[in-house]
Parts: structure tokens; sequence; C-alpha cells
């Protein structure tokens, strides 16, 4: 019999799912347990040994970092020959590629623009204030609420027949003007790009058959983060051949809240009766002793599939609980045990984390490690394209490709100043509004003249004549068109005149040199990613936004600080799982709606995370708007296997001993500093 050994690191589970092409695949993949490995591997086996072209081939994922790093290590392993035409992205940019083909048959204009969440947000505000004068929360509602419908498979016409109290009306009706100016003025948002797919393929029997016939096999990571949507565009995909492999983990599904079903891995197996299911459960992150604190916590929760992980690694330390007054004095003793256990080991900032349920945990925690002079990161800081000379350039490029993107048209029109300001833009609108053109074309409008006082009817008609051209000019020489751009709207010395200082000017400058440099390379292709067109590359520039504003590729000697969302796929030596007491963890909302099973998956992904030591902390008071509350240690602490932890408030010691172990401390660090000068 065969066997192929590409990479002698794999398993005997990792071998069997590589191998397995002739049926529908789930990999029930545990943390750490190597699952990238298997699908680059497979990858690799279906090219190599079992002579698919990679043309055929397509792997989805649901961040481009991670697209990526798939794409790079695959064109390691078998060359960038070998692997040119094979397909490596996000389920979005999957999404996006095909309505790019198939645009007429979706019937919507080839140069549709993509609306980011502020966007968004912008439209809703304007077509609901009627209702919700303005009012935030209402709105992000509303915009959660059309998301959903959207995962779901519902339109707006669909959503006002099931509507029942008068929200749901209200809502459904917003839905419905949302979906016509959509419509309108060729714009496409976030969810879009799996529903319009799906919906689609569902309609479309030649459609659906032409991508059945080019995605042979298809190979899903993270499974289980999948939505409906989602799950009906795989199976749309993969037809009644059902080529395909999902690798995904029900114990790490924590993205209920944006749409994400785990009993999608149930329905696979209903859908696909002859499902194989292969089990990787050799953990090679963590150690023994972490491990079996993640497999006892996470067996309270009910399972649709049963593993248990194991490791090579040695049992290791002991698991710590520290146990604070309050917030405060939590900051403090974990910040204090870090800086302590980083001289004591000699070991880096960035071998540390500290994870946390909600952002405001952070606060307490930066402090303090500002105070001690800890560099550390804050994992989601400013997006590159959500700086706001990267968002005004991408205003103009979108409207470059779309003069019917009235949000783009809103941004810049006086930016810089034209003389062109709120009270000639209330004008434009109702014109446009009264006959349902977007504002660029309204601007063209003869009426416009009886409207507008002369010199402002002159300055806003000066800007769309010459943009109007440099557009027409775009579609036979973009990059000349994008500098023709920056140079007519002199955007250095709008930097210079509104930057804080000279060298921000510069700085900023340097982003809008850096996107047009993207632009340029994105534009003539690479070795992994074909050439596209400058409507194309606009589109991918949102989408990317949108897609990795929690990503950073700057690694520096900091401690990591995250939520245990944004910790999901990363580990570390060393990991501080913060507030784990009853109310944050698990938290409170979800105690009261009686969901603490994704509240224990998101323990069992903060405590997998850690490689060699875990630290939990909890304090026993907060102070909450203005008061204090009294608060009972996580339940998750105590369903944990009790002989592998040390609880801090058992062990009581005498101001003797504080001092022998301050001297002992002081001596070390004395110890160390010599040893390090006599080196240096």
């Amino acid at each position: 019999m065969f066997r192929w050994l590409f990479d002698v690191r794999l398993n005997s589970s990792q071998q069997q799912a590589v191998e397995y092409v002739s049926g529908p695949c789930l990999v029930l993949a545990g943390a750490g347990s190597g699952k990238t490995r298997v699908i680059i591997n497979k990858i690799a086996y279906l090219i190599q040994v079992k002579e698919y072209l990679a043309k055929h081939i397509f792997a989805v994922t649901f961040t481009n970092k991670a697209a990526r790093e798939m794409k790079e290590r695959i064109a390691q392993t078998l060359g960038r020959q070998e692997t040119r035409g094979l397909k490596i992205s996000t389920f979005h940019t999957l999404g996006l590629d095909i309505i790019r083909k198939e645009y007429k048959q979706i019937g919507i204009k080839s140069n549709f623009s993509l609306f980011d969440d502020q966007d968004q947000f912008s439209l809703l505000k304007e077509l609901t204030q009627q209702w919700f004068d303005g009012d935030k929360d209402l709105i992000n509602q509303l915009r959660s609420t059309i998301s959903n419908w959207k995962n779901d498979l519902v339109d707006a016409t669909i959503a006002m027949a099931r509507a029942q109290t008068k929200k749901e009306k209200l809502f459904a009706h917003c839905y419905q003007l949302y979906e016509q100016q959509q419509k309108s003025c060729g714009i496409l948002d976030f969810d879009d790009l799996i529903l319009l797919p799906t919906l689609l393929l569902q309609k479309n029997e030649d459609v659906r058959e032409k991508w059945q016939n080019r995605v042979r096999y298809l190979l899903v990571d993270e499974y289980q983060d999948t939505n409906t949507s989602q799950y009906e565009l795989i199976k749309l995909l993969v037809g009644c051949k059902a080529k395909f492999t999902v690798v995904g983990d029900d114990d790490q599904s924590i993205y209920s809240w944006r749409g994400a079903r785990p009993q999608n891995l149930v329905l696979l197996s209903q859908d696909f009766p002859n499902l194989k299911v292969i089990k990787l459960e050799q953990n090679y992150r963590s150690s023994g002793r972490i491990l079996k604190a993640a497999n006892i916590l996470i067996e309270n929760n009910p399972h649709m599939f049963t593993k248990t992980l194991h490791s090579e690694l040695g049992y290791g330390e002991h698991i710590n609980v520290i146990t604070a007054n309050n917030e405060d004095d939590e900051a403090e003793k974990v910040v204090n045990d870090l800086i302590g256990h980083r001289f004591a080991n000699n070991t880096r900032y960035g071998d540390y984390a500290i994870l946390y349920r909600g952002n405001h945990q952070s606060r307490l925690i930066e402090k303090m490690l500002m105070q001690h002079r800890v560099p550390y990161k804050i994992s989601g800081g400013t997006s590159f394209f959500s700086r706001v000379e990267v968002k005004d350039m991408m205003a103009y490029l979108r409207l470059l490709v779309n003069l019917d993107d009235d949000n783009a048209f809103i941004r810049i029109i006086n930016t810089p100043k034209r003389e062109i300001g709120p009270a000639t833009l209330q004008k434009l609108g109702d014109l446009a509004g009264k006959k349902s053109l977007s504002l660029f074309k309204a601007a063209f409008d003869i009426e416009l003249t009886e409207i507008l006082p002369p010199k402002r009817f002159e300055s806003l008609s000066h800007f769309v004549n010459w943009f109007k051209q440099l557009s027409d000019n775009a579609q036979q020489d973009p990059m000349s068109a994008v500098y023709e751009l920056l140079h007519g709207i002199d955007y250095e010395s709008w930097l210079y005149e509104t930057s804080p200082s000279p060298t921000a000017a510069q700085m900023r400058l340097r982003n809008v040199e850096q996107l047009i440099s993207w632009l340029d390379e994105m534009m003539k292709g690479d070795d992994i990613d074909e050439p596209v067109t400058l409507e194309q590359a606009v589109i991918r520039f949102t989408l990317r936004d949108m897609l990795e504003r929690n990503e950073s590729e700057d690694e520096q000697d900091e401690v990591q600080l995250m939520t245990l969302h944004a910790s999901k796929g990363l580990e570390f030596p060393f990991v501080y799982l913060i507030g784990m007491a009853e109310g944050l963890l698990p938290h409170q909302v979800s105690i009261d709606e009686d969901n603490i099973e994704e509240e224990r998956r998101l323990a069992y992904v903060g405590i997998t995370r850690a490689q060699q030591v875990l630290t939990f902390s909890y304090s026993t008071q907060r102070k909450q708007y203005g008061d204090i509350s009294y608060l009972e240690p996580s339940r998750f602490l105590f369903e944990l296997p009790q002989d592998d932890l040390n609880w801090s408030s058992k062990k009581q010691t005498t101001s003797e001993q504080r001092m022998e172990q301050g001297k002992s401390r002081l001596a070390m660090l004395k110890a160390q500093l010599a040893k390090a000068k006599s080196q240096s």
C-alpha cells in the first residue's frame, strides 16, 4: 500500500486526515493540534499525489492573516510554479471573486462600492432620522439585526413578512429602505459578500454547475465559526460530489454573537451521512497539566463529538490563582508577578500575554505596566486603513471607480477645502433625493444653477467636471489618473496645513504614499496573486481594512494585552487570565441569558493559549458606577482539578516571612545584575 510521507512530523491521525480525499471529511482539531499543518500537507497531497490542478483547489478561512500565512507556507512547500492558480482566501474574498465574475447574473453594476461599518452606520443614520433621531444605540441595533438577517439568508421582503411587533416591522421597513439605497447607488456591505453568491448559486443552476466544476476540492478552516449563509455557500460549492475537508473544533466556538453556529458540525453529519470524522487530539503547544485543566473544564459542556487533548511535553508547573482585594490590587499583583517571573527566568516581555473578557479590564493593567515602565501592546490598535489620511485617499479612490458612491463623495468634497460647505451639500442632497440621483450626478443637473449661489455653483461645478474627466482617464491609464488626482488636490499641502507638526505631516504623507504603492503593486500582480483592475484593487483594500483591523505585523518585545476573543489562534509561553470572577467570566449578561456554555468555551480558549505557565487572577471587590460590589470566584475555577491549582489566598504568610521573601528576591536580583554587568 502506498504511504505518502511528505512531512515526517505528521502523526498517524494527521496522516489519515491528509490522505482521506474520497469523500466529505471533518477534521476535529483540538487546540494546538497542528491543523494548519494538515491543511498545507493536504493541499500538497492533492496536487502531488492525486494530481489535482492547483486552480481547482480552494481553501477558505476567516482572516486575511491566516490566508496569507497559508499561501506562504504552501508556496514554500511546493514552490510557486506548482501552486499557481491555487485559491486561498477568506470567505468574504471568495464571495467577492464570485460577485466580480457573476455581477450580471446577480443584477448589479460592475463598479459597485463596498461599504465598511462606518459607511453603513452613516447611511442607516440618514435613512432612519425620522424614527431614530440619530440614536446611536438604535442604529447599531438595526445594523446588527440587518447583519443577522443577511447571515440567515433573509431579505427585506421576508423580514417584513415575518415581522410581528411594532419594532420588528419598523426594523424590516428600514431594511427595505437600506436595500433600495444599496441597489440605486451600487453599494454592497460586508454581509452581501456571502449573501449574494449564496442566493445566486441557489437560484441559478448554470452558474452553480460552473462553480462546482471550478471548485473540485474545497478546504475550510475554523469551520465551527461558520454562520448559516457560509454553510449554505459551502454546500452549494461542493455539490453532490462532496469532495471537501472542513477543520474545526466545537470547543473553540466563541463567536455566536456574530452569527457563528457550532451546530453546523451536526448539520454536516446530517447533510453528508458518509462524513468521515478524524480527531486530532495530540497537542503540540501546552504542558500536560494545562491540558488536563482544559479537558476537565470543557467536559462540563454538552458535546457533539468527544475528544481529549494529550501532550508529550511533560506535566509542567502548577497553575497559580492570584487573589486580590480589588481591581487595583489585582492589577498590581499580576504585574509584579510578571516582572518577578521575568527576572527569575530571564525571559522576554514578548513571552507574556495578559488576557481578559472585556476591553475595559485592560485600563488598570496598562496603568500598572506604565508605572513599572514595562513595554506592552494592546491588540486591536489603529488599523492602517483607519487613519484619517488613508480613509481620505480611499474615499477619493472609491469615487474614482464609482461616481455614485455618495459616502465617498461627502467625505472628499471639501477635503481639502473648496468652499463647498454643509449648506451647499444640503441643497445638493435635496435635489438628488427629489430626482433619485446620486450626489455626483445631481451636481450636473441644470436645476442646481437656480438653487446655489453662483460662487458655490462654480466651485462645485469646477470640481465635478475635473473629477469626471479624471474618472474617464482612469479607465485607460489608472495609475496615471491616481497620480494626477494626488497632484490636482494638492493633498500634501493640506496635510502640512492640518497636521500638528511637520513631522506628523511627513508621517501621514508616507502613509498615503504607502497606500498608492500597494495599489500599484496589487494592480501589477505577483507570483501568488494575479493582476487586478483599479476597481478590484479598491474593493480589496476596503475588504482588507474590514478583515484586518485587529491584525498587526509588528512583533516587538512587549507584553501582549488582548481579549480572549482576540487571543484565539495564538500561543504564549506564559499566560495571565485576569478577572476570573462571577460577572466577568462568565459575563453577567451570559449568566442572565443562561449562556454559560460559550463563556466556558472562552475560558477554555484562554487556558489553551498557555504553553508553559498559566496564572489566573480575580478580585473580591469591584467598583462599578461609583458603587462597590462583592465578587465570587468564577465557577470555572472550581471546575478545574484543584490538586493542580495554587491559590494565593490559601497561602497566608506572616510579616517576617514576607520580609524574608523580599530579602531573598532582592538578593536574587542583585546577583543577576552583577552577573549581567560582568558579562557586558
